[in-house]
Parts: C-alpha cells; sequence; structure tokens
C-alpha cells in the first residue's frame, strides 16, 4: 500500500504522462491509419502489390501492439514496447532504403516506403522518439 491507500503497480505514472501521452496518442492514430490503409488495399488490390500491401499490414500490426505495450502497465509489456519499436525502426529503415533503391520491389508503397513520406516521415521519427523515450523512462519502473 502507498500513503494514499492505492496499491503500487510495477510502472510510475510518469511512463504515461506528458510526452507519454502525446507519443501514446500517435502511435494510435497511426496504428489506425495504417490499418484503415492496409484493409483497404488488402481487400481492393491485393493482387497488384502483395509484398507492399503486406508490408503496410505488418506495419498496421506493429503500431496497434506498440500502442498497447505502451499504455500496459508491466515489465513484459515494457520489453514488448521495446521489441515493436525497435521492429519498427528497422522496418522504417530498411523498406525506406529498399524503396529509394530499387523502386520495383515496391511498385506501390507501403506504410514505410520512402521512409514514411507518405505519412509525413512519422513512421521515421516516431520510432526514434518512442525508443528514446523508453530509454529515459526506464527509472519509471518500480
Amino acid at each position: 500500500m502507498t500513503k494514499n491507500g492505492s496499491t503500487p503497480t510495477t510502472e510510475s505514472p510518469a511512463r504515461i504522462g506528458g510526452v507519454g501521452r502525446v507519443l501514446v496518442a500517435v502511435y494510435g492514430i497511426l496504428a489506425l491509419a495504417a490499418t484503415g490503409r492496409s484493409v483497404s488495399q488488402i481487400l481492393s488490390r491485393f493482387d497488384e502489390a502483395p509484398l507492399a500491401y503486406s508490408l503496410s499490414a505488418l506495419a498496421a500490426v506493429v503500431y496497434i501492439l506498440a500502442t498497447i505495450a505502451l499504455i500496459a502497465p508491466g515489465v513484459a509489456w515494457r520489453r514488448i514496447a521495446w521489441i515493436t519499436i525497435g521492429f519498427e525502426m528497422a522496418g522504417v529503415l530498411i523498406v525506406g532504403l529498399l524503396s529509394v533503391f530499387d523502386p520495383e520491389l515496391f511498385p506501390h508503397d507501403t506504410v514505410w516506403s520512402h521512409f514514411g513520406s507518405g505519412y509525413v516521415y512519422i513512421p521515421l521519427v516516431l520510432p526514434a522518439l518512442g525508443l528514446f523515450w523508453l530509454w529515459r523512462a526506464r527509472g519509471a519502473r518500480a
């Protein structure tokens, strides 16, 4: 029990306060946008660019999982946040480079194509901010 009678959690409120709330909100918005885009692409024209549209769906799943992991308390969820956001960073860098140097590989854009240019480069900046925030909030664990 804490001073105010509440049960302590495994994470401090600082983890999801302030900048963390903005980060979670942006992740949530990007999760919705990527999900909507990928579902639309897969249902309407999957045969035109199966790799690109599958990567968009994968990105959507990563954003959803990262959003949940940033909100959920506990060490396991914190690890999942590190893994998903790290995977996101690798994905946007790899797909970004491939889409620039081998554009025929991606005849249609993905969320991560050209480093997220279709999303105002948010997919490039967001994982860097997310990883930095997780690193800075590492002391917020109980």
